[in-house]
């Protein structure tokens, strides 16, 4: 028989960070959760815990890692794991974030982004204990007369009820009649799966919702369900997507993934400790109160949060040098990992940027020069026919905009 921590500390570690909306859910949730953890403490029996992604993209970013941190909990505490790839949900197209229709993508595609997703998972699932599948396998055999069944068992007036269909509806905008499929799909996960507890975000409730009903129409338990806050991109004011260009990567380099956490705005601070960090809730109720008060900059305590993350990603290590370079590349100096390039002569400005990528042609590079946006050795260039001549004592650095940066080095 497995032998599982106390169920009072189970809870106190699966419940941190669950947000409903709604204080009658969660007090249901929470109910159920605890009598799930004795059940499973009396009988040695792990729950089986899971969460879907849908492969819209080949690369897994931070809002991804909300919810499979609190999967990586439920392994480290004995309990199944399951990694959910939406191959077949991922074709018609989660509505529950958009104002507007998915566009829709074939079984092949879905796929081959699956692998991807897998390939990232294990930076945080522990692949020994993880159990992988993809929902094409029992979705696409589903009989019509089982899809009608399904259908049968929600209003048309439950789905306009949600905010985005809502709002679509009201503009007169088009509501496609697959995209009330999509609930019912993901919803069936949880019968095919037979799970215990399914984790998402507070968008996807509608969702986890119906597949609680679902599994109860089958005549099976229906399973916990665990939501938590959705983590706002790089923007500070839409959720991460790759759709919309705000992510930070999971595989992004350190430097880069630090940069992007430094230059987050101060107001999303808190959206990212709690959702991102292994800080306490103390220790993040006393740095912003520290803020609030003056006596921490939150450049400081981004720094630190910057820190964190890289370290939880890329090792302890690697954020000591993503610091340093971003100490670095605030003094104007190139990060250790930023290209270098040998000249035996001398060179046009333009044309190095232009062969090191750091532009997409010289016709950008001069309209950067004309906005003062290059710079070399720390000095803006304003020259547009600007030379660069290798020196034998030492390295020169150019820099465009905030962030690229080019060794020059002589040979």
């Amino acid at each position: 028989m497995a032998a599982f921590p106390p169920v009072d500390e189970q809870m106190r570690i699966l419940m941190r960070g669950v947000e409903f909306g709604d204080e009658r859910t969660r007090q249901n949730m929470e109910r159920e959760l605890r009598e799930r953890l004795q059940r499973s403490a009396d009988t040695g029996r792990p729950l089986r815990v899971y969460c879907g992604f849908d492969p819209t993209s080949t690369e897994l970013h931070l809002g991804h890692t909300v919810p499979m941190r609190k999967l990586r909990q439920f392994q480290d505490l004995g309990h199944q794991a399951i990694f959910l790839i939406g191959t077949f949900t991922g074709t018609i197209g989660d509505p529950s974030d958009k104002d507007a229709a998915r566009q829709q993508q074939s079984l092949e595609e879905a796929l081959e982004k699956a692998q991807a997703f897998v390939d990232q998972a294990w930076r945080i699932l522990d692949p020994e204990r993880t159990l992988v599948e993809y929902n094409h396998r029992w979705l696409a055999k589903l009989t019509f007369s089982e899809v009608i069944h399904m259908a049968s068992l929600f209003t048309v007036q439950q789905f306009l009820a949600r905010e985005n269909f809502a709002n679509r509806y009201a503009k007169g905008d088009p509501i496609w009649l697959h995209e009330f499929f999509y609930a019912l799909m993901q919803g069936y996960d949880a019968v095919a799966l037979r799970t215990d507890v399914q984790i998402g975000g507070t968008d996807q409730l509608f969702n986890l919702m119906a597949g609680r009903k679902l599994m109860e129409a089958y005549g099976l338990e229906p399973q916990v369900i665990l939501t938590f806050p959705i983590l706002v991109g790089t923007d500070g004011r839409l959720r991460m997507s790759k759709s919309t260009g705000n992510i930070i990567g999971i595989d992004e380099r350190p430097g880069v993934m630090f940069t992007k956490v430094l230059n987050l705005p101060d107001a999303v601070f808190r959206n990212y400790a709690e959702l991102l960090t292994r800080w306490s809730p103390e220790e993040i109720d006393a740095m912003i109160g520290a803020m609030e008060r003056g006596e921490l900059n939150p450049q400081d305590a981004k720094r630190a949060l910057a820190w964190e993350i890289v370290s939880i990603f890329h090792g302890d290590a690697a954020a000591d040098r993503a610091a340093e370079d971003a100490r670095r590349m605030h003094r104007g100096t190139a990060p250790s990992d930023a290209p270098q390039i040998r000249l035996s002569g001398p060179r046009p400005l333009v044309d190095l940027v232009a062969e090191a990528g750091l532009v997409k042609s010289k016709s950008e590079a001069r309209r950067l020069i004309r906005q003062r946006g290059i710079r070399l050795d720390g000095q803006t260039v304003e020259d547009e026919h600007a030379v660069v001549t290798p020196s034998d004592r030492s390295e020169q650095v150019i820099q465009v905009g905030k962030r690229k940066f080019l060794r020059v080095l002589a040979t």
